[in-house]
């Protein structure tokens, strides 16, 4: 039984206690019965009026709370459709006033909802205004007067931070195209002039619109201002470069040169100007001095005809190079004649360069040869031997990878140009081919004079006619030498002679050689003692050491380089 049952079952328990204590009362006071009746009926009435007011009062209640339900029901079903919500699902199992209760709280939840959202569409729709004013964009599509849902929220929010980042690069831009065009300005010595200008160097960067026709219009600006900034500084440059160069022609003082040395740096009006003016005066100080000017370009003339490789007919090909009648023309000529020979340096500086270094590198290596031939280098501790080995070697295989090299150059200029490439009249890789062979024919004469030598030193006389004095054929003589004779004008020596000799040294008399000169006579001693035993029969008496140890090293490299195949008779 529930608590509210007993309480009524206790509520009827008091009322019929009430009327039982009622009825005492009156019978002890006496009261007739028909006052009793009336007294009774006043307290039923009185019990059933405050009943039925209060069963009113609870009606009432009832129907409030249907009433709220019904209203909350309502405004849900409109909230769930504004926020763009899935319906609300009530608990049907509630009680009507847990029900209303539940309803009223998702209503003012719902509430809220709608009242947020629709304040930050305000804001992001006031945020979208002054970005779309600033950078020349259209507002974003959405409606201002109905409740926006969360995708259309986080969509807006999304564009507000494209547009700000937008704006943040197009600010940077700004002003880095700002300074750059103020800074062009100061070099140009030019104030703004159109509105535009102004607006751009003057007015507030916060206030500037940075549409995309308004940043073109900028990069246009700048653009322009760098171009007449570099044609300024062209000019410049040309008039620095003329002012230079008739310095250097009509000898101008350092004092004089110092006085305009502020100008010869900035490019700007002013410092063009003064240019202008220097160039000017120097000009008129050249006519003055016609004579002196055109020999000093007569001088940087045959400089760049050095640099390329002019043969002396294309140098006499100026006439007015060799005219001494001085005169504006003759130095118009010589002026007219530099310009073209420096474009023309220019055009093929690589190519030229190119021949220098092979120049310079052939150059080098007759120098290491030449320096091969000195025997003192083998003293020198220095460590400057194996430097020159190993630069020779380099020098071996550079240089024709560096003629293959210019090979391919100078077949694609005179292809481009359409006629031969000359060094001094002559083609360079027939030059180059020329000095190979000349190289060539030198080490031959070289080689053939150290077999003379050779047979000199060993006392064979090779005659005239190719007969030997030791009896040693004239076919083998001129095997040895290929068809080239020599005599030598010494006769053998005696052996008495030989054995006064300091460096001879008999058997168990002396001390052993020294090891680095056995090693490097090691193949002189074996070929003439030993090695070539079925060719050579010589005595290997300590008096004929002499010949040996005198050209060992010598005819080392002669036998590497030449291989000769020498018979000799059985007797001397």
């Amino acid at each position: 039984m529930r608590k509210s049952e007993v309480i009524a079952a206790e509520s009827v328990a008091c009322l019929n206690k009430a009327l039982c204590h009622l009825k005492d009362i009156w019978e002890e006071i006496g009261i007739p019965e028909d006052q009793r009746l009336e007294r009774t009926n006043v307290v039923k009435n009185h019990v059933k009026s405050l009943l039925d007011m209060m069963i009113v009062e609870e009606e009432s209640l009832r129907k409030r709370l249907m009433t709220s339900i019904e209203k909350c029901q309502k405004e849900l079903r409109n909230l769930c459709l504004e926020l763009q919500l899935p319906p609300f699902q009530e608990d049907k199992s509630s009680t009507m006033l847990q029900q209303e209760k539940d309803l009223r709280m998702h209503v003012e939840v719902m509430l809220k909802e709608k009242n947020q959202r629709i304040q930050a569409l305000k804001a992001l729709t006031e945020q979208d205004q002054d970005l779309c004013d600033l950078l020349c964009f259209q507002p974003f599509s959405i409606s201002a007067d109905s409740v926006p849902s969360l995708e259309q929220l986080e969509k807006f929010r999304q564009h507000i931070s494209s547009l700000t980042a937008e704006k943040e690069r197009r600010h940077n831009e700004f002003v880095t195209l700002k300074k750059q065009i103020i800074l062009c300005m100061d070099d140009l010595d030019q104030l703004p002039e159109t509105s535009f200008e102004k607006d751009v160097v003057c007015e507030d960067e916060e206030s500037f619109c940075l549409s995309k026709e308004n940043i073109d219009s900028l990069k246009v600006l700048l653009h322009q201002l760098e171009c007449r900034k570099a044609e300024n500084e062209r000019v410049c440059g040309s008039y620095r470069e003329k002012i230079h160069e008739l310095w250097e022609r009509l000898q101008i003082p350092q004092e004089e040169r110092d006085a305009i040395c502020e100008h010869m740096t900035l490019s700007k009006k002013r410092n063009m100007q003064a240019l202008q003016a220097e160039v000017g005066r120097l000009e008129e100080l050249k006519l003055k001095n016609i004579q002196n000017v055109t020999e000093a370009i007569r001088n940087e003339i045959a400089v760049f005809w050095d640099k390329c490789f002019y043969s002396s007919d294309q140098r006499q090909a100026f006439v007015p190079f060799y005219d001494d009648d001085f005169s504006e023309e003759l130095l118009s000529l010589h002026d007219a004649e530099i310009v073209r020979l420096k474009q023309y340096y220019e055009d093929h500086k690589d190519l030229f360069e190119g021949v220098h270094k092979w120049e310079e590198s052939w150059r080098v290596f007759l120098e290491l040869e030449e320096k091969a031939k000195d025997p003192s280098r083998f003293t020198n501790r220095g460590g400057n031997l194996l430097k020159e080995e190993k630069q020779r070697a380099d020098l071996v295989k550079s240089l024709p990878k560096l003629e293959k090299k210019l090979k391919a150059e100078i077949e694609q200029w005179e292809h481009e140009q359409n006629r031969e490439f000359q060094v001094n009249g002559q083609k360079f890789m027939q030059f180059v081919t020329d000095q190979w062979e000349s190289y060539r024919l030198e080490k031959e004469r070289e080689k053939q004079e150290r077999v003379c030598m050779y047979f000199t030193l060993l006392g064979i006389n090779i005659h005239l006619n190719g007969t030997s004095s030791t009896g040693t054929s004239n076919s083998t003589i001129r095997s040895v030498f290929g068809g080239t004779v020599c005599h030598s004008p010494l006769s053998r020596p005696p052996i008495s002679a030989c054995k006064v000799r300091a460096n001879v040294r008999t058997p168990g008399h002396g001390k052993p050689p020294h090891q680095g000169l056995l090693e490097r006579n090691k193949e002189n001693i074996c070929h003439l003692t030993g090695g070539v035993a079925g060719m050579t029969k010589v005595p290997a008496s300590p008096q004929r050491n002499f010949s040996i140890n005198s050209v060992a090293s010598t005819y080392s490299e002669f036998q590497k380089q030449t291989q000769p195949h020498l018979e000799w008779p059985e007797g001397e």
